[in-house]
């Protein structure tokens, strides 16, 4: 695995965080995408279960249907103000994904209706052919206010 991880300076509204990975394009590199990015959420104190699912789903995609073989994907998260955004890049620029709906004895083909409820939006950007990154973003939370201590014995 070829990994590159930088944080970016801060910004009046904050920091923008971004995380890459180079991953291989198969079963075990979709299974390392998610597992990647729950860590990298985890360390940046964000909630990552509807994230990780969108990058399963992602990278699983770019896995099975952006693989060609000896070529890997990349995951690429960006935390910028209060948005997390996950972009997969594969080299199968030939194939974009569309929403499409399953038939309930389906075994497949659910993923971008997962990814569309999940996101608040997401689509697909055509790169130097023959790459395409499909890119969801997904609203964080506003932090909690941290507690407050008055009334509290001993002050």
């Amino acid at each position: 695995m070829n990994q590159e991880i930088a944080e970016s300076e801060p910004q009046l509204d904050g920091c923008i965080r971004n995380f890459s990975a180079l991953l291989s394009s198969t079963p075990r590199g979709a299974r390392l995408a998610r597992l990647l990015a729950a860590d990298q959420l985890r360390n940046w104190g964000l909630p990552c279960e509807a994230a990780t699912h969108v990058v399963a789903e992602l990278a699983a995609n770019a896995a099975t249907h952006g693989r060609l073989p000896g070529r890997s994907f990349r995951l690429t998260l960006y935390v910028i103000g209060r948005t997390l955004r996950v972009e997969v890049t594969d080299t199968r620029g030939d194939h974009l994904p569309k929403l499409q709906e399953s038939g309930p004895d389906a075994e497949s083909g659910r993923g971008l209706m997962l990814v569309d409820v999940l996101t608040d939006r997401w689509g697909v950007a055509e790169g130097r052919f023959p790459r395409k990154t499909v890119w969801a973003e997904l609203r964080l939370p506003s932090p909690e206010p941290a507690p407050t201590r008055s009334g509290a014995a001993g002050d």
